[in-house]
């Protein structure tokens, strides 16, 4: 380990979405990932757990003092079909539990049979609710589109329809983060007025394997853009080896979502 690895560590968990979206997941194991996201060197930027434990997430981080982590929650996932008047309740319940940062899936599926329309009415939609309660970040599966002119077209939209952010992957798919995709999504990010965010999700366990994005994003939107409201990592297994290159031991594994 270098002062540099460390160094570079602790800004990472800054900026890293501590998550846990698994099918088995209980009270038990949220209310663990939550003291999880209150690491030796200072918080995470956010837990993300499914909507039915957005409430219990917010109780246990207020109550051993992480008021300052968000809780993020997904919708429509992971598959991005459901209908949006479904899409919106699940939003607005999580919400009222106390959800302050919304990942929803883009309609993908839609966008590959020819559906250009589909993903920008509901961001659209999914902004208006979300609008001064909570960040918006919009999943496009960038494994599934695969086409760089796919995902360039469904980052062009999202943005144009009110993203707060745009990410890679659900974590559930077979090709989930690469660096060639987010340098389609960033470089749409830098056309536009830098104001959206960036998340890759899924495929980072290590230090090294996060830092490629890191740099990606420090060299085509500056160094100064990165923090946590433009950069964030989703990822479950990754919090493991930072906290080990920070000089400090890992608390108790638990299974994460990606």
């Amino acid at each position: 380990m270098t002062n540099n690895d460390e160094t570079l560590a602790r800004k990472v968990i800054a900026l890293l979405d501590l998550t846990s979206l698994n099918d088995t997941d209980d009270d038990a194991r949220i209310v663990q990932l939550c003291h999880k996201a209150m690491t030796a060197v200072g918080p995470v930027a956010a837990v993300c757990v499914f909507p039915r434990f957005v409430a219990l997430a917010r109780r246990t981080l207020d109550r051993i003092g992480g008021q300052g982590v968000a809780v993020a929650t997904v919708c429509n996932f992971p598959a991005g079909t459901a209908n949006l008047p479904d899409v919106l309740a699940e939003i607005r319940q999580a919400l009222e539990d106390g959800a302050s940062e919304i990942d929803v899936v883009y309609p993908y599926r839609a966008l590959l049979a020819g559906d250009a329309a589909s993903g920008f009415t509901l961001v659209a939609a999914c902004k208006a609710l979300c609008e001064g309660r909570a960040l918006l970040k919009v999943i496009l599966e960038t494994g599934e589109l695969n086409d760089p002119v796919l995902i360039r077209n469904a980052s062009q939209d999202a943005i144009a329809a009110g993203a707060d952010f745009i990410k890679t992957s659900t974590g559930k798919v077979k090709v989930n983060a690469t660096a060639e995709a987010a340098q389609i999504m960033l470089a749409c990010i830098a056309d536009s007025d830098a104001t959206v965010g960036f998340k890759p999700a899924g495929g980072m366990a290590t230090l090294a394997q996060a830092l490629v994005y890191l740099w990606l994003a420090e060299r085509l939107l500056g160094s100064q853009w990165v923090g946590p409201r433009h950069l964030r990592f989703g990822a479950s297994s990754l919090l493991d080896d930072l906290l080990r290159k920070a000089g400090h031991e890992p608390l108790a594994p638990t299974q994460g979502g990606y």
